[in-house]
């Protein structure tokens, strides 16, 4: 980039001028003429064989375990076979998998892609419930577990009679289930992938996002859609170097990527921004066995980690971490996050902690395959409350309540349309024909645009909040409560945490002649909701919660009635 580009858009035509690495084609996805990659890879095959050139360089960590880019191939395409060959696992079938952070994800999710299933990432958090839910509504043909999940699933596998694989393992193994590492056995380092053809239109993904009516709704991804989001990553990490309506910043010099993923694979974050996102760039990716902040800075240091975030709370706590001096941070480059709105104090400790380093954010959702805008060096510096333009393959426009698109500055609904928009949702044509009407994705958040196409998220349309970078939507949490006897009303709340940024309120309505305490309506939620949902705050009351005419919950005056102290 020369010292001529000043603006988003002057950036934008130099990145994508005919002959450069971020080129753009126009072609016809579902009916629709859409701006694509010209030079991005169509499917998760495609980026596999890709990152088997980078050979013997270390592509997961996981404690003490190293694989390789290659030994990463082989392992996917062997179990690509074993689908196949063993289990009959046909093009379109889908193929769950229930884990936490470990490398035989990876394995399991390129392989299953490899033999032309649809992969289905299941919250490792989940309840025993929510995940048979999944297994169910999926239609999944076999699941991939580990020993935890398995383990929790145990009571439903047999009713569900699904072939069931299970890694790591270190005690018996639940009835009628068999070891992921004896399945796939000895693996042949030249094994090659099976020879199944994929089109960038075919279905590859269904990732469960919480569901707005008290279910969770299957995000239908294509791989065209994963695979385009490795490319928008790197479209907007290019374009961070470029001031909006002022003089360049420099990039900093490119560098191989050692990512600390602090977010879970089954998340689109997790998944689509950092797995496949690495794997195609030839990256490392540094697994955690859960979260924390000591151990996050240790790894930051053993390993090289050129960058980190997940959610604005992991970055939050690394900066202001005590131990913070006790472990040599140089290596790191950039804090990058996404998943929850960021704290404008944020840049201050990024400035203070680590000068000259990149800071990022972004936004996206499970429905865009991950990133859809992104705000990085001088301009998050300079505007560390927007996420961001538009990278140049999506579009966005701010719509009323009537649908008509507003002038900038003013506030409505993000409406988002490109290559890494979904299909739609799983088994759902009505909420798809809503969510997707008139080929744009209804984000369901409110935002606005400022004059340099910069987009500002100001609230969430939808009945939602966010712990810790996980949405939790109202209704679910509601309709859980319902199903205890006593509960005659509730609403949930978003509650404010310094570091979680939300946690779970809810207000209780008992029957008449019935009692509950906070411990036992908790204990009635354990194993119906995942644990993240089950509210920490519990108000009873006797009174009618406050209703509007048509009988709509005011949660706005129920918040503040709630929280007024």
């Amino acid at each position: 980039m020369n010292g001529a580009v000043t603006t988003i858009a002057e950036a934008r035509a130099a990145l994508t001028a005919p002959g450069r690495l971020f080129e753009m084609d126009e072609i016809d996805i579902r009916g629709a003429r859409t701006r694509v990659w010209k030079h991005a890879p169509t499917d998760l095959r495609q980026i596999l064989d890709l990152s088997r050139a980078h050979g013997d360089a270390d592509f997961l960590v996981y404690r003490d375990d190293r694989l390789t880019f290659a030994d990463h191939h082989a392992r996917a395409a062997a179990f690509a076979h074993l689908l196949i060959d063993r289990h009959g696992i046909a093009k379109g079938d889908r193929v769950a998998i229930a884990m936490r952070n470990y490398p035989e994800w990876s394995v399991a999710f390129f392989g299953a892609a490899l033999a032309g299933a649809v992969v289905v990432p299941l919250n490792a958090w989940w309840s025993a419930a929510e995940l048979e839910y999944g297994l169910t509504d999926s239609g999944a043909k076999l699941l991939v577990a580990d020993a935890q999940r398995a383990e929790r699933l145990a009571q439903a596998l047999p009713r569900l009679a699904l072939p069931t694989l299970v890694a790591r393992a270190e005690g018996p193994l639940p009835a009628g289930t068999h070891s992921f590492e004896d399945a796939l056995g000895a693996v042949d380092p030249a094994t090659a992938p099976p020879e199944v053809p994929l089109d960038p239109e075919d279905d590859a993904t269904i990732f469960y996002t919480s569901g707005t009516t008290g279910r969770p709704k299957g995000a239908l991804g294509t791989h065209r859609n994963i695979a385009t989001n490795p490319f928008s990553l790197a479209y907007g990490l290019a374009s961070a170097g470029v001031r909006a309506g002022g003089a360049p910043d420099r990039p900093p010099a490119p560098s191989r990527r050692v990512t600390l993923l602090s977010v879970p694979f089954f998340h689109a974050t997790g998944c689509h921004s950092a797995l496949v996102s690495s794997a195609l760039q030839g990256g490392t990716v540094v697994l955690m066995y859960k979260w924390d902040v000591r151990e996050a800075l240790r790894l930051i240091q053993r390993e090289g980690v050129t960058g980190f975030g997940g959610v604005p709370t992991m970055a939050w706590q690394v900066l202001t971490s005590p131990d913070f001096d006790d472990y040599d941070t140089s290596s790191l480059t950039g804090v990058s996050f996404g998943g929850a709105p960021a704290p404008p104090t944020l840049v201050d400790k990024i400035r203070q902690r680590l000068p000259e380093r990149t800071p990022g954010n972004g936004y996206g959702l499970t429905e865009t395959s991950s990133v859809t805008t992104y705000n990085g060096g001088v301009n998050y510096l300079e505007r560390p409350d927007s996420v961001g333009p538009p990278v140049a393959v999506c579009d966005v426009r701010i719509a009323g309540p009537d649908g008509a698109e507003l002038p900038g500055g003013e506030v409505g609904e993000l409406l988002i349309r490109g290559p890494n928009v979904i299909k739609g949702y799983w088994g759902l044509p009505e909420e798809t024909a809503r969510a997707f009407a008139g080929g744009w994705f209804h984000s369901g958040d409110l935002a606005r645009l400022d004059e340099d196409g910069f987009v500002y998220i100001v609230d969430r349309a939808k009945d939602m909040l966010i712990r810790g970078g996980e949405n939790i939507y109202c209704a679910e949490v509601e309709a859980a409560l319902y199903e205890h006897p006593a509960v005659a009303d509730c609403g949930v709340i978003g509650v404010p945490h310094d570091a979680l940024g939300e946690e779970v309120g809810a207000v209780v309505r008992l029957r008449p002649g019935t009692t509950l305490t906070t411990a036992e309506l908790r204990a009635f939620l354990t194993g119906r909701i995942a644990p993240f949902k089950i509210p920490e705050h519990v108000w009873f009351r006797e009174e009618e919660l406050p209703r509007n005419p048509g009988g709509k919950l005011l949660k706005t005056r129920l918040r503040a009635e709630l929280l007024a102290t």
